[in-house]
């Protein structure tokens, strides 16, 4: 088979680039997940993607791909999962996604996060939740309800893995990095919360979320994670079935009740100040708190 047709259609720069079908960018990436294809075609797709960009119907065929592929967990009683992609790490703000995967999963719901280290400057969510006693999932299993889970990508998808792992190798994100943020891992119900970088973005994936029909949460998170910036009140947009639900204006500027955060990014001290609100001798962050009540309202719509 190969990908070459789809290189020379993809490859011409970002003004002479075509874009694909949704089946045909389906078949790309399966090919590219399945490691049918050479380390150069690999490397090829990689920066023709991310010169010209995906089209929501790309994007949506690289999911289609990816679905068909990976290996799913579900809830044990059938309660929707939250789905809490992690990949961005800690640069300058501490990661508190497992605050929030630990605050959902106190409201009764099963959570998981799913992440990798994808470079080696930034302290990543998997060494937050090794300091709160939170190992990685060995193989997958049904998920309990009031339990947070850490799901490293390989277990999803060892092709999915790699190639994220192209970033060491050429330093530059890919499509996969998007791709994780979007997919759906469950076999069943599930809340997939989702952030971007750049208001751009949101139209993109709001697009996918639509054409996927995802139940999901989307807002500009906190340095790439997925988890509202504790010291302002971000835009939330809500999916039911990819069916947009307006959720959270956002508030401008900062917000006059700051939190005491960390005062460094190190996962000891990160899980310390976790372990310090849901111990209430932190209160819960005015954002945090809002992220949370509507997730439970995605997970039940009326």
């Amino acid at each position: 088979m190969g990908i070459s047709h789809y290189l020379k259609e993809i490859g011409r720069g970002k003004q002479g680039a075509r874009a694909l079908s949704r089946e045909q960018a389906a078949d790309l990436f399966g090919q590219v997940l399945d490691g049918t294809v050479t380390d150069l075609e690999v490397g090829a797709f990689c920066l023709a993607m991310r010169i010209k960009g995906e089209t929501p119907q790309e994007m949506a065929g690289f999911l289609d791909a990816t679905a068909a592929r990976m290996n799913r967990v579900a809830s044990a009683d059938g309660q929707p999962v939250v789905v809490l992609p992690s990949y961005n790490g800690a640069r300058r703000l501490p990661v508190l996604t497992p605050l929030l995967a630990l605050l959902v999963a106190r409201r009764g719901l099963p959570v998981l996060i799913h992440g990798a280290a994808t470079e080696s400057t930034r302290v990543f969510v998997g060494e937050v939740l090794r300091a709160l006693d939170i190992e990685p999932m060995s193989t997958l299993h049904p998920l309990a309800a009031g339990h947070a889970y850490y799901a490293p990508t390989e277990l999803l998808h060892p092709g999915l893995k790699r190639l994220l792992d192209v970033r060491r190798v050429v330093g530059l994100r890919n499509s996969a990095h998007s791709l994780v943020k979007l997919m759906n891992p469950c076999d069943g119900p599930a809340v997939i919360v989702s952030s971007y970088t750049h208001p751009e973005y949101a139209l993109s994936m709001a697009a996918v979320f639509e054409l996927m029909q995802s139940t999901a949460l989307l807002l500009r998170g906190t340095e790439g994670e997925a988890v509202a910036d504790a010291r302002r009140l971000p835009q939330m947009d809500g999916f039911v079935a990819g069916r947009r639900v307006v959720l959270q204006e956002g508030q401008r500027g900062t917000l006059t009740d700051l939190p005491d955060l960390p005062k460094d990014t190190a996962a000891a001290s990160t899980a310390a100040y976790i372990r310090d609100v849901l111990a209430g001798r932190q209160p819960v962050p005015s954002s945090l708190a809002l992220q949370v009540e509507h997730i439970l309202r995605l997970a039940s719509p009326s």
